[in-house]
């Protein structure tokens, strides 16, 4: 349907009702496969593969700062950082991937799928723990990148989320950078690590999905980049000229 048609309509009794939804259902679940891009890859999480790269690329943020909002953690040695794995990460939901440089094969960090609805198309990313081996990389962006094509394209998912505690400014910056739209603020939502936490709320939808990852896919192309690997074009100015 395309987006203009997107609008309310009136039911036989002149009550609003949505827009028709005429895709099957329920969406396919994600699998464990690995998800391969120009900058990384991102693997099925194995503690018998990545434990010993992820425990290293753990140990490159020495003050835990990238703990701080999560509810576990942090681990260092490559025995916690299995032990962990094995507990945590196997399952299907959440799904987590561990992201590997391309080339070297270097563990950089980890995210997952999570509230995985396939009844309504509806999917979240979190969990995520990057390294400063990629923070602010060209492998950040398309680690998110490549989780959300496998969803709005490969899965055919209308809705993907992203919720972080309210008071991480880092998250919620690198949301918005993405292309996901704030949608507000649950208060009092969840505790963790003996403290409250605000959930704040993101997502984009299949709508805007043609924009976003359009942005995403020039951004990430090679003409984007100089002979020294720096950005020419700011992704969120990309975008804004898709709409413009």
């Amino acid at each position: 349907m395309d987006l203009t048609e997107r609008s309310t309509r009136e039911n036989a009794l002149g009550q609003p009702v949505g827009w028709p939804v005429e895709m099957p259902f329920p969406r396919p679940l994600p699998r464990r496969e690995t998800l391969t891009g120009r900058f990384c890859m991102l693997e099925p999480a194995d503690p018998k593969a990545h434990a010993a790269g992820l425990a290293e690329a753990f140990n490159a943020d020495p003050d835990g700062r990238n703990w701080t909002y999560l509810p576990y953690g942090p681990f260092r040695s490559e025995a916690e950082v299995s032990a962990w794995m094995e507990t945590a990460c196997l399952g299907a939901d959440p799904m987590f991937f561990v992201v590997r440089e391309a080339g070297t094969g270097r563990c950089l960090g980890i995210a997952s799928y999570l509230r995985i609805g396939p009844a309504n198309g509806s999917i979240e990313v979190g969990h995520i723990n990057f390294s400063p081996l990629i923070q602010r990389t060209p492998a950040a962006t398309e680690a998110m990148f490549l989780m959300m094509e496998h969803a709005m394209e490969d899965l055919g998912y209308r809705r993907y989320e992203w919720k972080c505690d309210a008071l991480n400014a880092p998250s919620r910056a690198a949301a918005a950078r993405l292309g996901l739209v704030y949608e507000g603020t649950f208060r009092q939502a969840t505790h963790y690590k003996g403290r409250n936490r605000d959930t704040a709320w993101f997502a984009f939808t299949d709508a805007d999905w043609p924009v976003v990852g359009e942005a995403l896919r020039s951004w990430l192309s090679a003409v984007n980049f100089d002979a020294e690997g720096l950005q020419k074009r700011r992704l969120q100015d990309i975008r804004a000229g898709l709409v413009a």
